[in-house]
């Protein structure tokens, strides 16, 4: 691995990588730059493997920038006897903790128990230990019953008219585009040749009609490429099915899509003290999780027939989620006014008949065609670097010895995913008040701000704090978040201002009005340091536009 080859996963060098793209023979080639994409290209190239990946919009811009953002054991599972998803979404929480210790945040979960509830006194005690027995949670973070008044005092926003008590457990917050950013990073450090806004536009077959290319197309050139590779693997999301289809390999599996909507509110207007997981009176539940300046609560789950290239929020999603709100939190007295931005993301599900959106297994599946394309769909944002050893097992067993004696064997679980890495929660605590004292001496006296830099980068703020002392804006936010886009421009491939405030910093969704106040300093600065033209600088500009409308509109109905 060579340290110094994240310089490389810089927009930059984009002509670089598409000529590495052009003149390789690669062991595997990847499509789809989602979370799922990005662990098998780690776990690929960690091992040996020659590896690229590309992705036709930016990555992580599909399903896994639109999850609750929760690396969970999904305690529903339990209830649908899912317990090797459990077990193993359990136990993968606190690996991806270790690997990535800010962005990945243990969290106390209040499942507030009330009559009529999904979950009993009795259940509930019984299921929360299940779980901390699958998820092998140890000391402290094991499961707490708490009776009416300990629960009422936890969250006095609660209904007490309704609340019989609650449970206390462990869950992890995360950064689902942030994570999937330094998995393909780090991918990258070990050789891995990764592109985004590089679509595969059709496959190529020899005689025996089997994959010997992939004829893509460069979308910010429109220049057309083929890539060659003995392995193909599909990790496209709501995609795989339109790949599946030009590759004619069809059957009787197929996806299942569901939609899910989250809405953010400014904290003050839903000061919940922790995360929840409260029921729904259509027998549902959902979370409200407060993170920095912002509290959002989700999930819708609906069957899904729409566009896959703008999913948006509509008027009864929105209500679905108000109503929940206001029914357990009374007091608050939500409207669709107060809400300050929203996103809608798709499941890429395996089809079961006759199951509810809510019923249908999260358990992911490979289907291998006859062409030699992998597919994996299905799957959770947690189970990441489960299903990347799945998918290279099956790579390997369609390779030569001679392609195979040489790679090691698969180590993710000890490949601390930022460099220089925090060592845990009390590092993170530790660094966050350090630069609490440095964003003092800017000029910058809230704590909000060394949060989000230490939550976002970790101790890559190090890099963009020293580079923000380059610029000579009087107002030191201002530096901060021009320094954020050089150091995303040359270490993160970030080609567009979306890539920018939705993908890197999460500002469209957690922070909006400053997409707004820095959006046409940050378009200079993309001006100068990616030669757009006025045409192109004014298409980059509506393209942002049209993202701030969906974040914050709720239409009639969905695109089709």
């Amino acid at each position: 691995m060579k340290e110094d080859t994240i310089l490389g996963f810089s927009v930059l060098n984009r002509a670089e990588q598409i000529k590495k793209l052009q003149d390789g023979k690669f062991d595997l080639a990847i499509i789809g730059g989602g979370v799922t994409g990005a662990g098998i290209a780690l776990d690929a190239a960690s091992r040996g493997l020659k590896v690229c990946l590309v992705e036709k919009n930016d990555f992580a811009s599909g399903t896994s920038n639109k999850s609750t953002k929760l690396i969970h054991g999904g305690l529903r599972y339990l209830k649908q006897f899912e317990i090797g998803l459990v077990r193993e979404s359990g136990s993968e929480r606190a690996i991806v903790h270790k690997l990535a210790p800010h962005l990945v945040i243990p969290e106390k979960m209040l499942l507030p128990l009330v009559e009529g509830g999904t979950y009993g006194k009795m259940m509930t005690s019984i299921g929360l230990q299940v779980y901390d027995f699958l998820a092998d949670v140890k000391g402290d973070d094991r499961r707490k019953m708490l009776d009416k008044a300990e629960t009422i005092e936890k969250e006095p926003l609660l209904n007490e008219s309704v609340v019989l008590g609650g449970g206390l457990y462990a869950e992890y917050r995360t950064d689902d585009a942030r994570l999937t950013i330094e998995i393909l990073k780090k991918a990258a450090l070990y050789g891995a040749t990764i592109i985004n806004y590089c679509e595969m536009e059709s496959f190529d077959y020899d005689e025996n009609h089997k994959i010997k290319g992939l004829n893509c197309k460069d979308g910010n050139t429109g220049e057309e490429l083929k890539i060659k590779a003995r392995n193909y693997v599909s990790a496209a999301g709501p995609w795989v099915d339109t790949l599946r289809t030009k590759d004619q390999s069809m059957n009787n599996k197929h996806l299942h899509l569901t939609k899910g909507v989250h809405i953010v509110f400014p904290y003050e207007k839903l000061p919940v003290n922790q995360p929840l997981y409260f029921d729904v009176p259509d027998g549902r539940m959902i979370f409200a999780i407060p993170r920095g300046r912002a509290t959002y609560v989700g999930t819708t789950d609906t069957n899904y027939s729409g566009s896959l290239d703008r999913v948006v929020a509509t008027e009864d999603d929105a209500n679905y989620i108000l109503n929940a709100i206001n029914d357990t939190f009374p007091d608050v007295r939500l409207t669709i006014g107060d809400i300050e931005s929203n996103w809608a993301g798709l499941r890429p599900l395996i089809h079961e008949e006759d199951k509810d959106p809510s019923e249908l297994s999260r358990k992911d599946e490979l289907f291998v065609s006859d062409s030699g394309l992998i597919s994996i769909a299905g799957g959770k944002l947690t189970g990441y670097r489960r299903m990347a050893d799945r998918v290279i097992e099956a790579v390997l067993k369609t390779m030569e010895k001679k392609h195979t004696s040489n790679l090691m064997k698969s180590d993710t679980a000890k490949i601390a995913l930022v460099s220089p890495s925090l060592a845990d929660s009390k590092d993170v605590s530790k660094y966050q008040k350090e630069l609490e004292l440095r964003l003092k001496e800017m000029g910058v006296a809230d704590t909000y701000h060394a949060w989000y830099l230490c939550t976002t980068y970790g101790k890559q703020a190090e890099i963009i704090l020293d580079k923000s002392k380059t610029f000579k804006n009087e107002d030191a936010l201002e530096r901060i978040i021009r320094a954020e886009l050089w150091f995303c421009i040359h270490h993160e491939m970030t080609n567009t201002l979306t890539d920018f405030f939705v993908r890197r910093t999460g500002r469209l969704y957690f922070d909006i009005p400053s997409v707004k106040k820095y959006a046409n300093i940050i378009l200079d600065d993309c001006v100068m340091y990616l030669n757009w033209n006025d045409v192109y600088a004014n298409n980059e500009k509506e393209k942002l536009e049209v993202l701030i409308k969906d974040a914050t509109t709720y239409y009639a109905k969905e695109f089709v």
